[in-house]
Parts: structure tokens; sequence; C-alpha cells
């Protein structure tokens, strides 16, 4: 037999495609081509691959080899494809009955003893793999507990490319994936650590409540970022499917740690203020990769020192709050990734950031104004609560009786929240009251009368508020009526919610 065929799956993003390695071995002068768009990594793999063959024991095919990548069209990167290259020229050359491979996909990077490698994104190569109906797959034995997540699909682990030769044979089974490691997750910082604040500690539970994004601006140590990492604490575990979503995203980036299960706290990215555009949104050479905004999907991007950060970054983050996804376009192509979050950025008042306010600050209100002005106004009319935090008194901070309630406390009333505005809006296939479309909000049924909306529509005529920003206000009206279990936001919701729209003054 001088061709044979063996599936494996390409990633672009987060997506898997199946791919078919075809190899076919012809007379003529020794020498290997590869074609299917491969990029630089698995160009190299016919090195790896002959060197792997022959320190297996096998003899390497001495004609001249052609493998084809099928779908020729789609970009094909990274190491994965190697194991399924090696099994489709041994079979090429006669030295495997490719029977035992029929309809399995088989993913692997190959080191040049032969051992088998573990690869990122394996979730989400698996997934497509139980799209496209298969259900087999064999995949390096570092991999195989978080292939096994994937129930639709059998899998099998191999740690060597002689132990799957033995399979195919019919000689030696190959190895069951490992039990996934009970991992206790630790809740995080509690809420009840952060002292006095009572209006941060609010916004932070209306934000978690209607997964709204949030300003704070105050001195340094009024808070800010003990309240912003805190939120996570606040939120609901990940269902299946955003558990899904996430975990497979962690894969593909490589942050998921080997041996566990599924990724069911939403995630926390804090990038540091120097951090580029292409590390918050994602980039890279080639095919792009993920981004702290990605990587914070189904969870909270926290932006500490907000106005640090270069304007360019700060502006990407646009698009991807308006419509939850990352779309990169490279010469190689397109790449979409998930990016629904909760953004939350904390700022100083101005640049000398005296942390006993206006007294002592050396700042002239120009220079405050230039300072909170490089967070543009399009991006802040993106961001729902926009608070102002004062510092700590003495009495708050020195009193041993103050007993805040803790975030099992606080959680449990996001929680009856998130599920009055998921029963409401289940019918659209909306999660969150941030999620709702204006349009949707200001007609009937939701429709609020017009002397309940009054504090708002007088900001909108004075200019105070954009339209997107009165949206957000009647978004922010009905979390506010969930967190109180009314059925509908009343004058004082929306007054209310009007009050935590408004941003710091510039």
């Amino acid at each position: 037999m001088s061709y044979a065929k063996v599936l494996s799956v390409g990633l672009v993003g987060v997506r898997g495609h199946l791919v078919e390695v075809e190899a076919d071995l012809a007379n003529g002068l020794p020498q290997v081509t590869l074609s299917g768009l491969p990029d630089t990594a698995l160009s190299e793999a016919k090195d790896r691959v002959r060197a792997a063959i022959v320190n297996s024991g096998e003899p390497w095919p001495s004609r001249r080899i052609t493998i084809n990548l099928l779908p020729a069209s789609l970009p094909k990167h990274g190491s994965g494809f190697d194991l399924a290259l090696a099994c489709a020229l041994l079979a090429g050359a006669g030295r495997l009955p490719l029977a035992a491979l029929d309809g399995v996909v088989v993913i692997g990077e190959l080191g040049l003893d032969g051992s088998v490698r573990p690869v990122r994104g394996v979730l989400p190569m698996v997934l497509a793999a139980a799209r496209a109906g298969v259900r087999r797959v064999v995949v390096p034995l570092a991999n195989a507990t978080e292939a096994a997540l994937v129930s639709e699909v059998t899998v099998h682990a191999t740690d060597s490319l002689a132990r799957l030769v033995e399979f195919v044979r019919g000689q030696a089974p190959l190895l069951d994936p490992p039990a996934a490691q009970e991992v206790v997750v630790p809740t995080g910082p509690d809420l009840a650590e952060v002292v006095g604040q009572p209006t941060g500690r609010w916004a932070v539970e209306v934000a978690a409540a209607g997964n709204h994004h949030l300003l704070m601006t105050g001195p340094p140590g009024a808070g800010k970022t003990l309240l912003a990492q805190r939120l996570p604490s606040l939120l609901p575990a990940l269902d299946d499917e955003a558990a899904l979503e996430v975990t497979a995203l962690h894969s593909v980036a490589g942050a998921l740690p080997a041996g566990v299960g599924l990724i069911r706290r939403p995630p926390l990215q804090a990038p540091h203020h120097t951090a580029s555009v292409a590390a918050i949104v994602g980039g890279g050479s080639g095919l792009a990769r993920p981004g702290a905004i990605s990587l914070a999907h189904r969870g909270v991007l926290f932006l500490d020192e907000a106005p640090e950060f270069a304007a360019r970054t700060l502006e990407a983050l646009r698009q991807p709050l308006e419509e939850g996804v990352v779309c990169l376009r490279r010469a190689a192509g397109e790449t979409v990734f998930p990016a629904r979050v909760q953004l939350v950025l904390a700022a100083n008042p101005c640049p000398c950031a005296k942390p006993v306010g206006d007294v002592e600050c050396e700042c002239s209100p120009l220079a405050r104004r230039r300072y909170l002005g490089r967070l543009s106004g399009p991006l802040l009319d993106r961001v729902d609560l926009q608070v102002t935090l004062r510092p700590v008194s003495s009495a708050a901070l020195l009193d041993e009786q103050a007993g805040a309630e803790s975030s099992a406390v606080v959680a449990e009333r996001v929680a009856k929240a998130r599920a009055a505005a998921a029963a409401r809006w289940a019918e659209a296939g909306w999660r969150t009251n941030a999620e709702v479309p204006g349009p949707a909000l200001r007609a009937a049924p939701w429709r609020l009368p017009p002397a309940v909306v009054a504090p708002a529509r007088r900001q909108l005529e004075i200019g105070a508020l954009s339209a997107r920003g009165f949206d957000r206000v009647l978004r922010i009206a009905w979390t506010l009526a969930d967190l109180a279990g009314r059925d509908r936001p009343d004058l004082g919701d929306v007054a209310a919610a009007t009050e935590l729209r408004q941003g710091p003054l510039r």
C-alpha cells in the first residue's frame, strides 16, 4: 500500500476543524513534500517524525513522500499533527494496518525519541471531533484528562509512538485517561475583609447581580483594588456551557493546569498597565492567540491604574465590550475569540493621588481633567457603573466591632437577582440585564412609564447622558429591582441607577 489517510484536528482560534492527513509514497528520489498551508512548526514536523519513527524501531521509507493536509485551504499550525503524520507514513509504507484507526482522530506532538508530548487546545479539538461524529480519539497521556471532559467521545491515551504502533498491530492496549484530580478551588478573597466603603461594596454587588461594567475612582488605599479582586467571589459558578467555553480558551492559551477538570469559577484577569494591545485583546504572529480579555471570558477583566494604560490599548476594548467577541484578522486568516467579560476600571482622581483628598492635592483642575481624560468618553460611555470612593475613615478602620457582610452572604442575593433576570429574559436568550439591548427595554412589554424614567430623561435632555447611557441606566434599574425583589423598577430604582451612572468630574 502506498497511500494512507489518518484523521486529526486543526484549530483556528477556539474552533476545531477535522483534518485528513494523507500520505502518498512513490518511487523516485527520497524526499518529503508537505502541503496544505502548514506553518513553520508544522513544516518542521518532517524531521521530528523521521527521528521519532527511527528511534521507535521502525524503518524510514526511502521513497518520494508527499503529505497533504485536507482541507488544503485551511491554515494549519502547531505540532499536534505529528502523531497522525507518523501513522499515515507507516501505513503508506505497509508497516501498519489502519483498520484500528478507522474513524479515529489522532492528536499529539512527537519528540525525537518517539515520545508523545502534550499539545495546546486538546479540549476544543475533541469537541470539534465530537461535532463531526467521531467517537474515538487518541491523545497524549498528559492531555487525556482534559480530553475526557467531552463525554460523547471515548478517549485513549499514549505516551509513545511505539505504544500506538503496537496497539494498531493488535499487540498491546492503549492507556486509559487518568482520573481528574479533586482540586479544592479556593473561594478567593472575602468581601468581609474590605473595611468601610459602603458605596463601593454596593456598586460591586450591583455589578455582580447585573453583569455590569464598573469604574471606581478614588485615592490610593480607598479599597478599589480590594473590591475588584473580590468581585469574582460574588458571581455564581459557571454552568456546563460556560465552563466548556472558558476551559477551551485556557487550553488554547496553554494556561490550563494538567489533570484538572472544567473551570467552574469565573476567571479574573488583571494585566499590568504596561500590557500591549496584543496582550489584552489577543494577537501574535500567524494566527492570533487569545489575550487577557478572552481569558477573562465569563469572568472579570480588571484594569488597575486604568489611566496609565496606553490609549490604543484602552480604545481596543470598545468593540469587544459591545459585541462580546474579538475578531482578529491577519494575513494567515481570521480568528474569533469570545470575550464576554465584566470590565472593572480603577483610577486615582489625579496624578499626585494624595491619600487625604483635595486638602493637600497638588494638581490643578486642568491636570485632573487631563489625567482622567485618558479614559476616553466613548470607552466610559460603555461602563455602566461609575462611582467615586472616599478615603477610609479612622473610625471604620479601627472599629473592632464592625461586621461587614461576607462574600457568601452577598453572593446569595446576587444569585437570586440573576435567577430573576434569567427567568425574565429566557425567552429571548439573554442571561443577565447587561446583555439586554436598549430597544428591547424601550419597547413593550418592558417599557417603563414616563413618570418612572423621569430622572434619566432629564439627564438625557441636558446632554449629561447619551442614548447608550440612557439604555444602561435602564439596565441598572432592572438590576436594582431584582436585588430588591420587585417585578419592575420604580422611580427610586431609576433615580438610584442614574446616580450610579454618574462618572467622576473631569
